[in-house]
């Protein structure tokens, strides 16, 4: 009877242990798989991190050294764009940080909505941000996960402000390396810069620069191209994106980089643009792409426009 008691309270003490670990504690974070999730967690508080983002205390494990840093949308900000990745990221090991970046002027009340400016005023503000989060929790480099806009913004900073060197790997959901047609505004565009940008600007510094064929496009494929050596890239689109046109344009070439459909793996997956973002297959890969040694296998879950 004592032997059972005493194995009964081994067993007990190593629960309580498991219990009150941090990586116990993180995977309480709940997880949710539709975009939805994202107004209450905005109106309870506006512009917040999201859940399991910015403890400045947290120390990279020897699995996981490179802190992931989270890059929002176009209009979007910190607190809606990330509600699934980043209690996600944080209850499998990482360190989560993420920012609202590009507010024009004062930020507003009830919604701030970021990426607004310039993409090269945005990326220098994503650099300070970047080596912040360097400084805090001592690791040599960070990872990225973006989403839209925050799949090319980042890259003015990897190419053109010394970020190769500060960056492990590159996950994009939805990305525009080519740009958008969106409906043929590409091509109205070029007839109508000088009338659209004294208006636009003042009000959406970046809206032009995702085009197809403008500036900052042309600027970033110059030299070496969009794709830095030692960085390791992966590009997840979906066929039903209805912003990026044609969604080929998150595509990219070359020997660091990685392009998933993702219903090549999954034709029950219909998530647009904006779904990406809570999307349980796009997880599985960004999962993978983040810790390449330890891949595990990508489940196929129906999934509709705005999430599974």
């Amino acid at each position: 009877m004592r032997t059972v008691k005493s194995l009964s309270a081994v067993i007990l003490a190593t629960l309580l242990a498991l219990v009150s670990t941090p990586a116990a504690r993180a995977a309480s974070l709940p997880v949710p798989w539709n975009l939805l999730a994202a107004l209450p967690a905005q109106l309870a508080n506006p512009g917040g991190p999201p859940p399991g983002a910015n403890d400045w205390s947290c120390r990279p494990s020897a699995a996981h050294p490179s802190p992931v840093v989270l890059v929002h949308g176009l209009g979007a900000n910190q607190t809606v764009n990330w509600q699934t990745y980043s209690p996600l990221l944080k209850n499998n090991g990482y360190c989560v940080f993420s920012l609202t970046y590009g507010v024009p002027g004062e930020p507003l009340p009830v919604y701030q909505p970021g990426g607004l400016v310039r993409m090269e005023d945005s990326a220098a503000e994503f650099s300070r941000f970047v080596d912040k989060v360097l400084d805090a929790t001592g690791a040599a480099k960070v990872s990225i996960l973006g989403h839209s806009e925050g799949t090319v913004m980042p890259s003015y900073y990897v190419k053109f402000l010394g970020g190769a060197s500060k960056v492990d790997k590159y996950v994009g959901l939805t990305p525009l390396w080519d740009g958008t047609t969106l409906y043929g505004l590409s091509h109205l565009y070029k007839w109508g810069q000088v009338l659209v940008d004294p208006l636009l600007n003042p009000l959406c510094g970046s809206c032009v620069e995702f085009l197809q064929g403008s500036d900052f496009l042309t600027k970033m494929k110059s030299g070496n191209g969009q794709f830095q050596p030692g960085v390791a890239y992966t590009n997840i689109v979906t066929r039903y994106d209805e912003l990026v046109i044609p969604y080929t344009s998150g595509k990219g070439t070359g020997p660091n980089v990685r392009n998933i459909v993702l219903q090549d793996t999954c034709p029950l997956d219909f998530a647009e643009h904006a779904g990406l973002a809570a999307d349980r297959n796009a997880a599985g890969h960004v999962l993978n792409a983040l810790d390449p040694a330890h891949p595990r296998p990508v489940p196929c879950h129906p999934a509709g426009p705005l999430g599974s």
